[in-house]
């Protein structure tokens, strides 16, 4: 007999921020529209993002997380306006984010940032690290002098672990933790508050995933930065998160801090992802979990 499912606890529910948030968001809705035919009329919606909402305050992280699929990856995009929400609202510092107009949008960018899951699809092979880290400086405005540029950039390669040598080269040239670590540079050349974190460890190995993830927590005990940590890996989360959203078809099913949601889960969803999460020790054993999915 399946188990028994635990509703989704209502919105008033979710866990606070106990100071004013940096983030807010509310019933967050990103639909992506169906098209069949040869007049590719729309014949359905794709619910990506499905009434989403959370806070996230100054110097903290939430981690969200969930399998392949399930919109988490959306939610992050959808945030900083790369993908067009369909409702909801996204507050930064007590701005509308949805509702800023392209110069408003300009400076709120330089505030909130994003690294890619792909360090290698990031970066563009045909520029230089000098260009690709120093790019978001000459967008803005911020540094117009050529020397002070390259300075800036060598101190953001130093900061994240790379050799000044590394600003001459090209993306090809290094590994995939390397250049993880130049699209961390990057997103900090703007000096932002808020960094949308996507899988940022995925696509490496276990030993390198440990030291990306220590300089990420560096980082934020360093420049207060507030993290949007996005993952499909548990073990990852509850390693980096003191608060997690646990996503499944768009919709956030669970919503806690992280030793509730290790501890007693109330969603079957969770209890899954939490029975997947290796275990150390060849000897012990873990009674795996399978979610048939169902009501949420």
């Amino acid at each position: 007999m399946p188990a028994t499912m635990v509703s989704t606890p209502p919105e008033a529910e979710r866990p606070q921020s106990p100071a004013k948030p940096l983030l807010d968001v509310v019933d967050l809705k990103t639909h992506f529209p169906v098209r069949t035919g040869v007049l590719q009329r729309i014949t359905g919606w794709v619910k990506a993002v499905d009434g989403v909402s959370f806070n996230i305050g100054k110097g903290q992280t939430l981690g969200l997380v969930g399998e392949s699929g399930c919109g988490k990856t959306t939610v992050g995009r959808t945030l900083l306006r790369l993908i067009p929400a369909t409702e909801g609202t996204v507050t930064f510092e007590g701005r509308n984010v949805l509702e800023a107009n392209a110069k408003e949008m300009r400076r709120l960018r330089q505030q909130m940032q994003i690294i890619f899951q792909d360090p290698a699809g990031s970066l563009n092979p045909r520029m230089r690290i000098s260009a690709i880290v120093g790019e978001p400086l000459e967008v803005h405005g911020l540094i117009k002098d050529k020397a002070e540029l390259r300075h800036r950039v060598e101190e953001l390669l130093e900061r994240c672990g790379m050799p000044k040598a590394a600003a001459d080269r090209y993306p090809h040239e290094f590994s995939g933790g390397q250049r993880q670590r130049i699209g961390i540079a990057r997103a900090l050349a703007l000096d932002p508050k808020f960094i949308v974190c996507d899988e940022p460890t995925s696509a490496l190995d276990v030993s390198i995933q440990a030291q990306i993830i220590n300089l990420l927590t560096d980082l934020q005990s360093e420049f207060g930065l507030s993290y949007l940590f996005i993952s499909h890996d548990m073990a990852v989360i509850q390693h980096v998160c003191k608060e997690i959203a646990v996503m499944y078809r768009g919709k956030i099913v669970e919503h806690g801090q992280r030793e509730q949601i290790l501890g007693e889960p109330r969603h079957d969803y969770t209890r899954s992802l939490l029975s997947a999460v290796p275990e150390p020790d060849p000897r012990s054993e873990r009674k795996r979990v399978v979610f048939s999915g169902g009501a949420m």
